[in-house]
């Protein structure tokens, strides 16, 4: 006799082949690279756009082992085709044809290091492959998963400015993982189904620059000021309590891969026509002063369809509202002073 469990994986199972054969013969073709997918961010990640029926030619590119993953990957019994691609004489191919490119490559943290000591490494990673994207599908979705995100997102802008390929609506910082995080830590302490969590997160992605809007939770709980406070820290902090778990060997890997696959999900569907999806995103933006800021975000066929205004903030997100602007706005700078330099 079957287990529970093992009749709501064969159930699973059997939803899952119904909609890969529909989307076979119903979906349109897309091509998703994932720049750094033989990392920790970027296998998982692998894997999860593999499961994704919108996803019809799955290119996976790295400096090494690259071949193995996408060995692996493609044994899968999904939609979409699996190419692997290794070295820099590759990456055009890896590229060419891309509807969407995620960049997760980069190095990660570790204990004491905070997301702005991972800028020097991951910065030149970051202006390395976004020039070759200007150059091999320039009209390509980019969503930037690679720390600091709210430097890596004005040095690709700036990339792309040079080459005279930018297009603001197609260029996302991926901040899906503090969304994910506040979703999740909320839903813990109000008591409520997660499933029915939804939280804004605005402003950036790190530190104090995260800005969850608890006070447009849903569902509604009146939490006291001292919860909405912890949690505000926690998501936050959320990266830096990965890191110390995982006691220096990793950081948020496999959250920030499901993070990165709902988010490319989400603009696979603008791409297909799919009505009113929206995300949080760090994009060019005018909802503040800043340049770049990270708010709702409409996604459709041409990428942006409509950045979303702040709506009612608390006093105590008014406040932090004001606090972040001045280390949202260096990192934004020091992003494009480096994309400038050399």
């Amino acid at each position: 006799m079957s287990s529970p469990l093992f009749r709501s994986v064969k159930t699973l199972a059997a939803k899952s082949a119904a909609v890969r054969g529909f989307c076979s013969e119903s979906l349109p073709e897309r091509k998703v690279a994932i720049l750094g997918a033989a990392g920790g961010i970027g296998q998982p990640l692998a894997l999860l756009m593999k499961l994704n029926p919108r996803v019809s030619r799955l290119s996976l590119y790295d400096i090494a082992n690259t071949p193995g993953v996408a060995a692996d990957v493609s044994h899968i019994n999904t939609r979409s085709e699996v190419a692997g691609y290794v070295g820099d004489d590759q990456l055009g191919q890896a590229l060419e044809g891309s509807d969407v490119v995620i960049i997760p490559a980069g190095v990660p943290r570790k204990p004491g290091m905070t997301r702005d000591d991972l800028f020097n490494i991951n910065a030149g990673i970051v202006k390395s492959l976004c020039t070759a994207i200007a150059k091999y599908c320039p009209h390509a979705i980019v969503n930037m998963i690679s720390n600091p995100v709210n430097s890596t997102v004005p040095i690709a802008a700036e990339v792309f400015k040079k080459a005279r390929t930018y297009d603001e609506k197609k260029l996302f910082g991926v901040t899906t993982l503090d969304v994910v995080r506040a979703k999740t830590f909320y839903a813990g302490k109000a008591n409520v189904n997660i499933a029915e969590v939804n939280v804004p997160v605005v402003g950036g992605h790190a530190g104090v620059t995260i800005l969850p809007l608890f006070s447009q939770a849903t569902p509604k709980a009146n939490l006291p000021d001292e919860d909405i406070k912890a949690l505000t820290k926690r998501t936050q902090d959320g990266g830096t309590e990965v890191v110390e778990a995982k006691a220096g060997k990793g950081s948020a890997t496999l959250s920030m891969a499901y993070a990165g696959a709902l988010f490319a999900d989400a603009c696979l569907k603008g791409l297909n026509g799919v009505p009113d999806v929206v995300e949080c995103s760090f994009v060019q933006s005018t909802v503040t002063e800043l340049p770049f800021f990270a708010s709702k975000v409409r996604l459709g066929q041409n990428g942006v369809e409509e950045v979303l205004g702040l709506g009612p903030l608390s006093d105590y997100e008014k406040e932090g509202l004001e606090k972040m602007k001045p280390e949202l706005k260096s990192s934004i700078e020091k992003g494009i002073k480096f994309a400038n330099s050399n």
